[in-house]
């Protein structure tokens, strides 16, 4: 660990952290808004599986590589932080009824559970009984998994964005930030800002429900001290999303994508105007030939005796 006392080991965190930040700004807005738009695009499974296994790939090497590089700089300042946070007023007053009244306390654990189950549910019987698609917040719509292959990488993808996005955004970097700034505030507030431009891919209102979801699980953190725990919600939040509502509402589990190489179902080509007049006007009977007149020979008058020649 860095010694930001030490004017030098201050100036190797700022260094840190500007790494961080510049890798991070590089990889969203260039790579990830680049590689979202083609996304969008493709319209075989064959080519979204492969950027979503390379997303999975970068997300692990990248986030897991920043995290643990982050955390040896800067690891040992992670527990002070936690603990400054939970000695603000209104932080503490909670921790002290949660732990004086465990029963409000598993009320409130399985009252939240019960809600996002419950609208998670009423959700999905909505949208099944509209035949309508599934609504979400953001621009997220193209990444959710069409078939049995890509529901594998959509589950992969949310547990270990569970992990390493909570190792980065609500252990190291806050870390990082507090060792740096000295103040418990900024390093919470600038993470939950990073984390949500993060996802700046999904438009504005993916940035807005990011950052949100970003300081619940910042709330889990603090309120419970465990990285694990945050974790776990993250993942589950994600599956949710990428697996659960995909496999009840669309049947994804049960559309092979090796015998469906589209992603997407080819929607029938317009009829225009005119075709569909003259389908639906009723049908002329052609004219029919008029009947051949069969001419008769007229029959020979009989000669009389008188005009035979004599």
């Amino acid at each position: 660990m860095l010694d930001p006392a030490h004017p030098l080991m201050l100036a190797l965190l700022w260094v840190v952290l500007l790494g961080v930040l510049a890798t991070l700004a590089i990889r969203t807005f260039r790579r990830d808004q680049r590689e979202y738009r083609r996304f969008k695009r493709f319209r075989t499974t064959k080519r979204r599986q492969l950027m979503l296994r390379r997303w999975l790939l970068i997300s692990f090497s990248l986030f897991g590589g920043l995290a643990l590089v982050t955390l040896l700089a800067s690891g040992a300042f992670a527990t002070p932080l936690l603990r400054q946070v939970q000695a603000w007023s209104w932080v503490s007053w909670l921790l002290n009824v949660f732990a004086a009244h465990p029963t409000v306390t598993a009320g409130v654990l399985i009252g939240l559970a019960i809600g996002f189950i419950a609208v998670t549910v009423l959700a999905i019987i909505a949208v099944r009984k509209e035949g309508e698609e599934v609504v979400a917040v953001g621009d997220v719509q193209a990444i959710l998994p069409r078939n049995r292959q890509e529901l594998v990488l959509g589950g992969l993808l949310s547990i270990n964005a569970g992990v390493v996005e909570e190792l980065l955004f609500r252990l190291a970097l806050p870390a990082l930030l507090f060792a740096t700034t000295g103040n418990a505030v900024v390093a919470i507030i600038a993470s939950l800002l990073l984390f949500g431009l993060m996802h700046s891919y999904q438009g504005l209102a993916g940035i807005i429900v990011t950052t949100v979801l970003g300081a619940i699980f910042m709330a889990i953190y603090v309120l419970t001290g465990s990285i694990l725990v945050t974790i776990i919600a993250h993942a589950l939040i994600d599956l949710r999303s990428l697996v659960l509502i995909p496999m009840a509402i669309g049947g994804v589990h049960r559309i092979d994508g090796r015998r469906n190489p589209l992603a997407f179902t080819p929607k029938p080509k317009p009829v225009s105007l005119e075709t569909e007049a003259a389908a639906a006007a009723p049908e002329t009977p052609a004219p029919e030939a008029p009947a051949p007149v069969s001419v008769e020979a007229a029959p020979a008058e009989p000669i009389s005796e008188d005009s035979r020649p004599g």
